[in-house]
C-alpha cells in the first residue's frame, strides 16, 4: 500500500508529556505528526509496529490481510510472525484531544480585522460587513457615527443577514413574498407590500413554535407506536411459527412412529401367516404320504392278484382291494397364503386416524394451555373499545338492560318492530358499534350460563331466514357453549375445545387487517382459540346470543364488562 511522502510521521513511540498543538506557540507537535501515513487522516486507536512506527489500528489490519507477508508499510520491515497489535494509549489520547481542539477551532468565528494571529470575535456589524473581537469593536462603543451600526452577536456567514442587492442589513420580513428584506427593497421590488420588522415576525412565530412541537410530539408518539405494534406483530408471528414447526415436528415423529409400529405388526402378521401356512403344508403333506402309501400298498397287492391261479383267492381278494379308498378330495384343498390385504388396510387406516385425533386433541389441549404473558394481555387490552348493545338489532325474544350492557332471553316474545336489522328466527343482538380497519376488543361475562354465542359478524349477514352453518364463510366468527361444559369454535370444520375448566370472563379481540379473531379466558389470561387468515371486506360487529333459558339454568345474562386497566 502506498504512503505519503507528506505524512511520514507515525514514528512516535510514547509521549508522556503534555502536549499543545498547531496555533499555540509552544506546540511540539503538528496535524501531520499525528496523521496515519495509510489513511492520510488523524490517527484513530493508533498501534505501534516493532520497528517504531504508528498507524490506525484499522488500516494496519487491512494492510496485512491483503498481503502475504507482514511488513511495516512506511520502512518495509519485513516480520518473520504477524505482530500482536495493541493501542498505543498515549497516542490515542493525543489524537482524540487533538481532533476535539481541531473541532472546536472549526466552530470558532474569528475577527476579520486581526492581522497574524486572528482572535476570537464577538460581535459581527451588518453596516460595515465586518465581524469583529473586542478590541477592534472598540470604535463601534465610543464614535457616534458607529453607534448606530446594526451589530448581532459574531457569525461565520455574515452575507446571509446582509442584503445582496443593496448592501444593507436584512431587518424586516415581506410577509406577501415570505422573505427578509432591507429598508431599500421596500421602495423597490416589495413596494406597497406588507413588511413587519424581523423581531415581530420572529416573535409571532415563536409562539407557534410549541404548538408545532405538540404536532411533532404526536407524530413521533404515532410513529413509535406503530413500530411498536409492528415489532409485537413480528414477535407474535415468531412464536406462532415456532409454535407450528414444533407442532408439525410433533405430528410427523407420532406419525412415523406409527408407520413404523404398523410396518413392525404388518411383518409380525406376515410371518404368523407364514408359519401357520407352513403348519397346515405339514399337516397335509403327511396325510398325503399316508394316502400315497395305502395306494402303493393296495396297487402292489392287485399286481400281485392278477397273476394269480388260485381263482377262490382272487376272487375273495379282489372286492376288498377294489373298493374305493378312504381318502379326501384334494382338488379343493389350498394352503392358505395370501394376506387379507382389505382387513388389514382397513385396520391400519382405522389405526392411524385414531392416532391422529389423539395427537390433535393432545396439541389442541397444549395450545389451550398456553398461557398469553401479562406484556402481551396488556397489549392486547389498550384496544378497548366501549360496546353497548343495539336494540334495534334484537330478537323479539330478548330483553336488554337500561345501559345497554346486559342482555337476558325471555319466553314470551315481545311486541316489536320488524325492522331490517332485526334478527327474527335467532335470539341474537348486535353491538351498536362497528369497525373496518384497525384492531378492537372487549370482554364478556358468561357465568352461571349453560349455553351462549359470542364473537362478530359481517354486517350483511342473514337476520331474517335461516342460516344454513354459523361459520366464517357465511360471515360468522364465533365461540359457543353447549350443556353446560361443551365449548366449540364453528371454524370450518367445527373445532371441539374440551377446556378443564368453565369459562367466567371471555375477551374478544379482532385485528381487522390481519384478519384474526381471537378469544381468551380473561381470568386465566389464557388463548382460547383464533380464527386466523382470514380476508374482512366489510364492517364487523361484536354478536352475542345468551339462548335459550333452558328450563331456568340458563337465565343468567351474558354482561358487557369494563375492561381492567
Amino acid at each position: 500500500m502506498a504512503v505519503s511522502s507528506q505524512a511520514r510521521h507515525g514514528r512516535r513511540n510514547s509521549m508522556d508529556d503534555p502536549v499543545s498543538f498547531a496555533g499555540d506557540s509552544s506546540s511540539p507537535l503538528t496535524e501531520e505528526q499525528l496523521k496515519c501515513s495509510i489513511c492520510l487522516e488523524v490517527f484513530t486507536d493508533p498501534i505501534t509496529t516493532p520497528c517504531g512506527h504508528s498507524f490506525c489500528k484499522s488500516c494496519i489490519i487491512q494492510s496485512w490481510n491483503t498481503t502475504q507477508n507482514c511488513y511495516c508499510p512506511y520502512c518495509k520491515e519485513k516480520f518473520t510472525k504477524r505482530p500482536e497489535v495493541k493501542i498505543n494509549v498515549t497516542l490515542r489520547d493525543v489524537a482524540d484531544h487533538f481532533k476535539k481542539k481541531t473541532d472546536s477551532d472549526k466552530s470558532l468565528v474569528l475577527c476579520d480585522s486581526c492581522t497574524g494571529v486572528k482572535q476570537k470575535a464577538i460581535k459581527s456589524c451588518l453596516d460595515c460587513g465586518v465581524t469583529f473581537c473586542e478590541s477592534h469593536l472598540e470604535p463601534h462603543n465610543i464614535a457616534l457615527n458607529y453607534k448606530k451600526h446594526k451589530l448581532i452577536n459574531a457569525v461565520k456567514n455574515l452575507e446571509r443577514y446582509i442584503c445582496q442587492k443593496h448592501k444593507r442589513p436584512l431587518e424586516l420580513f415581506c410577509r406577501d413574498d415570505q422573505e427578509c428584506v432591507c429598508q431599500f427593497c421596500t421602495e423597490g421590488d416589495h413596494k406597497n407590500h406588507k413588511v413587519i420588522p424581523l423581531e415581530e415576525e420572529s416573535g409571532q412565530r415563536k409562539s407557534q413554535v410549541g404548538k408545532t412541537q405538540m404536532e411533532l410530539q404526536q407524530m413521533i408518539q404515532e410513529r413509535q407506536k406503530k413500530m411498536q405494534e409492528m415489532n409485537h406483530s413480528v414477535e407474535l408471528s415468531k412464536r406462532k411459527t415456532e409454535k407450528e414447526k414444533s407442532d408439525s415436528v410433533k405430528v410427523l415423529t407420532s406419525l412415523i412412529r406409527f408407520i413404523e409400529r404398523s410396518q413392525a405388526e404388518r411383518l409380525e402378521m406376515m410371518e404368523e401367516k407364514q408359519k401357520a401356512a407352513e403348519k397346515q403344508a405339514d399337516g397335509l403333506i403327511k396325510e398325503l404320504q399316508q394316502e400315497i402309501t395305502d395306494l402303493e400298498t393296495k396297487y402292489t397287492e392287485l399286481e400281485q392278484l392278477s397273476h394269480t391261479d388260485d381263482h377262490l383267492h382272487f376272487l375273495q381278494s379282489y372286492s376288498s382291494l377294489c373298493r374305493a379308498s378312504h381318502t379326501r378330495n384334494w382338488s379343493e384343498i389350498r394352503i392358505n397364503t395370501e394376506l387379507d390385504v382389505d382387513d388389514t388396510m382397513r385396520t391400519a387406516l382405522s389405526q392411524l386416524q385414531e392416532t391422529l385425533n389423539e395427537e390433535l386433541s393432545r396439541m389442541l389441549n397444549e395450545n389451550l394451555k398456553e398461557t398469553v404473558v401479562p406484556e402481551e394481555l396488556k397489549w392486547i387490552q389498550q384496544y378497548a373499545v366501549d360496546v353497548t348493545l343495539d336494540p334495534d338489532t334484537a330478537s323479539p325474544y330478548l330483553i336488554l338492560s337500561d345501559d345497554g350492557k346486559q342482555v337476558t332471553y325471555t319466553d314470551t316474545k315481545q311486541n316489536l318492530s320488524d325492522t331490517p336489522k332485526r334478527f327474527s328466527k335467532y335470539s341474537v343482538i348486535l353491538g351498536k358499534q362497528g369497525f373496518s380497519s384497525g384492531r378492537f376488543y372487549y370482554e364478556v361475562q358468561v357465568s352461571g350460563k349453560t349455553k351462549w354465542d359470542l364473537g362478530v359478524v359481517c354486517e350483511s349477514v342473514n337476520r331474517k331466514g335461516k342460516i344454513e352453518t354459523f361459520k366464517p364463510q357465511n360471515g360468522f366468527w364465533t365461540l359457543i357453549l353447549r350443556k353446560g361444559n361443551e365449548y366449540t369454535a364453528r371454524d370450518d370444520p367445527w373445532i371441539p375445545l374440551p377446556l378443564s375448566e368453565k369459562l367466567q370472563k371471555i375477551g374478544v379481540f379482532v385485528d381487522y387487517e390481519e384478519g384474526l379473531v381471537s378469544f381468551y379466558d380473561v381470568e386465566t389470561s389464557s388463548l382460547i382459540y383464533s380464527f386466523t387468515g382470514q380476508s374482512f371486506t366489510e364492517k364487523l360487529y361484536p354478536f352475542f346470543s345468551p339462548c335459550s333459558n333452558d328450563g331456568g339454568k340458563n337465565s343468567s345474562p351474558l354482561v358487557i364488562c369494563r375492561v381492567s386497566d
